[in-house]
């Protein structure tokens, strides 16, 4: 494990520090002053030394590990030359009793010669027996001195029997011991300590450290979210991270009692081949982790999105062949943290064929007495392996079959056969991918009703996945460099089939009532679950994925044994799988000429019911936070609007949809005079009446006439809707011009993200905008005072005493994980989506005060904001308005069409920074689904 530091002396050069430390206290300048100026030599040394290790890493002179050597033999320098001043100059003692004598250990990460330029200096300060006043002096001077020169030193002071008692209570102690190392001192102290540590705590405690360690790395991957393909890894605590390797290196020197990972090859722990991975990951992941400490000036770990291009950079990542180069440095780094988790499994699974050969007394993991075969394999408890170890070799399907009698006898995979599968992985070829029999067996395990997502998820794991369906191993570790997705293309796509799965299972009836209605209606699940498998397969590829996928579809089935017509249909939901969310997310559902123009893009009721079950699966899997019942009800009012016309029905004529419209409404007005409810129905425009549901008009129409009978020159009403996750704000003033962009200015103040805006204006000029909101997180706006807030904030912004543009310039700008994107502005105009408006759509990258500017921008151009629909995904803001001219018509002027393009071309063009370009709209190849805006941040 040691790695040799070159050219020592130039990282620092102890004797020179001596030599400059002897000439200074040869100057007896005193106590205070000489303090001061150790700590001016100190510091330049440990500067000069931490620059030189930076050069070296970023010349590429050194590895990373070579880095973190450097870096602690610089800190171990610092350390014996201060000791020595310390107790030479400042605190000597000419008899030392047997009392009074110290070591200095290093432990943890430190010990093991390992320091990141911004980890903690763990250190021991070891006695005899109790401290001495001399012993406080001592330490309390390096202490101080130390912090001093902005080392971070977690230090514990202990006599030999005090350390072996904490090791024996706490693994995290005796963890910490386990790697320690002799730093200066008395080297007597240091052996006792060892051979007792050895003696008296590490032996025959090997099952109880082994079964610590693993569930603390079971804890740690659940804190970290479980997932080792979250875009925004952890590289040091997350699933296949540098603690993956640790603890597989901390269970192996405790068991086998060995100080070199290479020793792991000769006791059989770990072929050669597995140790050269072993080697490349944990080089590859301090590579990374010394260039992110040194790129952030802090002890980072996470690879946020900020970070990743210039890491890519520095390892050399570069773009080509349709791929960013950071998306080809992240899908590296999943890869070696796809490769920690095979490594893992194969150091488990030799760790329990040792154990079968030991006495019971030294059994490091439960195995069971009795196996029996089963289907061709060989049953051990709850975990199916081979009968033999040439198995696979000789029966490469048996590679499918083994997750196909796993996941129908719901029992685990063992280790072992996992490793066999490993070094097998090459017989998976085409002549098994072209057996019926595996693709049955593949086939199988897709739309088993028994967990699906657990059985492909292991498959992937084991790398069976990506070999049997190639177009899928190409995005197995598949990154988008956005702030939107959450998880790789793999993992995604593994999480949908899971979410699928649980709908049709009744898991999720309350969050999807009409997905959980409708699933037992499709006709054919395996259409389903390959639509469903194959959506994003074809992601990376420098084409729109939608298309390139429907192609890949259309050979892949086939050979799935997918009929003609199932074919078919599984390349269109394919290819159109974003269809559904882009016209609830970004069109008025309420207009006949969107649901009509959707509903000539599906043809047929079967179609529909598997885009919305597709939808909604797509959409849950994500990431956390994306779906909410607002989504939900924009799908299921899409749904219920087209239907009817899929399913012999035809669109209700305008004047049929008005008057029964009026019926419903009357009907809820019971305790209105009838003149009354003629005289609001007249004054109303028809448009209302059309997009508006009848509760909502009644809502309305008794807040109007309660306003008018007050004489209320403004009213402000909200509701709040916990099943579609929104607040709905309801606005009813004198219409004038710019009022939506100054509603829409004090909303963005008050910290609220508007999903939605209708915009109506009464016969006799009152405006009645109806604006829906969530907060940040994506719930309701509740709490009173926020909603208190938000209606003063309101009225002060109507009557002009306070101003939003300036508030909003005064706010902080973007975080540097958004300014890193750049996302081409475009926009988008369209004539023929609306039978009586423009539809405007805009995309750009978001940021503070966006929304109001575009708003304030439509204003001057004069154009009326009939209704908007606001959202991002990740960095990308996407905003639909519904606009029309002073006239109340289309705006069909070529000139004035240009006007507006270029006039919103340039809101959406922010200052030049970031240095990736996204290019696209909106959520075309972005997963469907997404977020509304935080409206405080635009």
């Amino acid at each position: 494990m040691d790695i040799a530091v070159k050219h020592r002396r130039t990282i620092i050069d102890r004797k020179e520090l001596v030599e400059t430390l002897d000439a200074m206290a040869a100057e007896k300048l005193g106590n205070a002053a000489t303090r001061i100026r150790l700590v001016q030599i100190f510091k330049a040394a440990l500067a000069a030394g931490r620059a030189e290790c930076r050069r070296r890493l970023e010349a590429t002179e050194a590895t990373g590990r070579e880095t973190a050597a450097g870096l602690c033999f610089l800190v171990d320098q610092i350390i014996r030359t201060l000791h020595d001043f310390t107790v030479g100059h400042f605190y000597p003692i000419v008899n030392p009793t047997a009392g009074e004598r110290l070591d200095l250990i290093a432990l943890g990460g430190y010990g093991r010669g390992e320091l990141a330029p911004g980890s903690d200096v763990d250190l021991l300060f070891l006695l005899p027996y109790k401290e001495t006043p001399w012993h406080e002096q001592v330490i309390e001077f390096m202490l101080y001195l130390l912090w001093d020169l902005g080392l971070k030193v977690g230090h514990a002071t202990r006599s030999v029997d005090e350390c072996i008692r904490l090791a024996k209570q706490d693994q995290t102690i005796r963890t910490a011991m386990l790697e320690m190392r002799w730093l200066w001192g008395d080297q007597l102290l240091y052996a006792e300590l060892k051979d007792r540590f050895t003696r008296d705590v590490m032996a025959g405690s090997g099952t109880d450290f082994l079964q610590a360690k693993l569930t603390e790395r079971d804890d740690r991957h659940r804190r970290m979210g479980d997932s080792r393909y979250t875009v925004e890894p952890n590289l040091k605590e997350g699933k296949g991270g540098l603690r993956d390797l640790h603890t597989l290196w901390w269970i192996a020197k405790y068991i086998h009692k060995v100080d070199d990972a290479a020793d792991l090859v000769g006791k059989g722990v770990l072929s050669a081949d597995e140790y050269r991975r072993f080697v490349k990951a944990e080089n590859f992941l301090w590579d990374v982790r010394c260039h992110l400490h040194f790129v952030t000036g802090r002890p980072e770990e996470r690879l946020t999105f900020d970070v990743q291009p210039e890491l890519a950079r520095r390892l050399g990542y570069t773009d080509h062949a349709g791929t960013k180069g950071v998306e080809r440095f992240m899908k590296h780094y999943f890869l070696v943290a796809k490769d920690v988790g095979s490594l893992t499994r194969i150091f488990c699974a030799n760790l329990e064929e040792q154990a079968r050969g030991r006495s019971s007394r030294l059994k490091l993991l439960r195995i069971p007495k009795r196996a029996k075969k089963l289907e061709g394999f060989l049953q051990e408890g709850n975990r199916l392996s081979v009968i033999e170890d040439t198995q696979f070799e000789l029966a490469p399907i048996d590679m499918i079959r083994l997750f196909e009698v796993a996941q129908r006898q719901e029992l685990d995979i063992h280790p072992h056969a996992l490793h066999l599968i490993t070094r097998n992985l090459k017989r998976i070829d085409a002549t098994l991918r072209a057996d019926p029999e595996a693709n049955r067996l593949f086939l199988d395990i897709l739309t088993s009703r028994k967990d699906p997502e657990t059985a492909l998820r292991r498959l992937n794991e084991a790398g069976v996945f990506g070999r049997f369906v190639p177009d899928f191993g190409r995005v197995v570790a598949q990154m988008q460099y956005d702030m939107y997705h959450v998880y790789t293309v793999d993992e995604h796509t593994i999480r949908a089939i899971g979410v699928l799965h649980q709908i049709e299972s009744g898991q999720l009836a309350e969050e999807h009532p009409v997905a959980d209605e409708i699933v037992a209606k499709i006709l054919s699940r395996r259409v389903l679950y390959c639509a469903v498998l194959i959506h994003d397969i074809a992601k990376g590829r420098g084409r729109d994925h939608s298309v390139v996928g429907a192609e890949i579809a259309e050979r892949l089935c086939p050979r799935f044994g997918l009929t003609e017509a199932e074919t078919e249909t599984v390349a269109w939901l394919v290819r159109y799988h974003l269809a559904m969310s882009n016209t609830a997310f970004k069109r008025d559902i309420t207009d006949p000429k969107t649901v009509q123009d959707f509903a000539e893009l599906v043809q047929s009721p079967e179609r529909l019911r598997l885009l919305i079950v597709l939808t909604v699966a797509d959409i849950r899997a994500v990431g956390p936070g994306i779906w909410n019942g607002w989504k939900g009800q924009l799908l299921r009012t899409l749904y219920h609007e087209t239907e009817p016309l899929l399913s012999g029905g035809h669109v209700t004529a305008g004047r049929d949809r008005l008057a029964r419209g009026h019926a419903e409404v009357s009907a809820r007005l019971k305790d209105w005079r009838q003149d009354e409810i003629e005289a609001f129905f007249r004054r109303c425009p028809d448009s209302y009446f059309l997009s508006t549901d009848a509760p909502s008009i009644e809502r309305h129409a008794r807040l109007i006439r309660e306003a008018d009978r007050d004489n209320a020159p403004l009213t402000l009403a909200t509701r709040i809707d916990r099943f579609r996750a929104v607040t709905e704000v309801t606005l009813y003033t004198a219409d004038h011009a710019g009022l939506f962009a100054r509603v829409t200015g004090a909303i963005s103040v008050c910290g609220a993200s508007i999903v939605d805006a209708k915009i109506f204006t009464t016969h006799d000029g009152m405006a009645l905008d109806v604006f829906t909101i969530q907060d940040a997180e994506g719930d309701p706006f509740d709490r009173p005072e926020r909603l208190a807030k938000l209606s003063t904030t309101i009225e002060q912004v109507l009557m002009g005493s306070v101003r939003p543009r300036e508030i909003l310039e005064g706010r902080a700008a973007p975080s540097k994980r958004t300014m890193n994107f750049t996302v081409v502005p475009r926009v988008l105009i369209d004539n023929n989506a609306s039978t009586r408006m423009t539809v405007i759509e805009v995309n750009g990258r978001d940021r503070p005060g966006l929304l109001f500017e575009l708003t304030r921008a439509l204003f001057g151009l004069n154009l009326t904001i009939r209704s908007a629909h606001i959202a991002t995904y990740g960095e990308r803001a996407v905003d639909v308005f519904y606009v029309s001219d002073l006239f109340g018509h289309k705006v069909r002027h070529g000139g004035k069409l240009k006007a507006i393009e270029r006039r919103l071309i340039d809101v959406l063009t922010p200052p030049p920074a970031g240095s990736v370009t996204v290019v696209g709209a909106g959520p075309a190849g972005a997963d469907t689904a997404a977020r509304p805006r935080r409206a405080a941040t635009r």
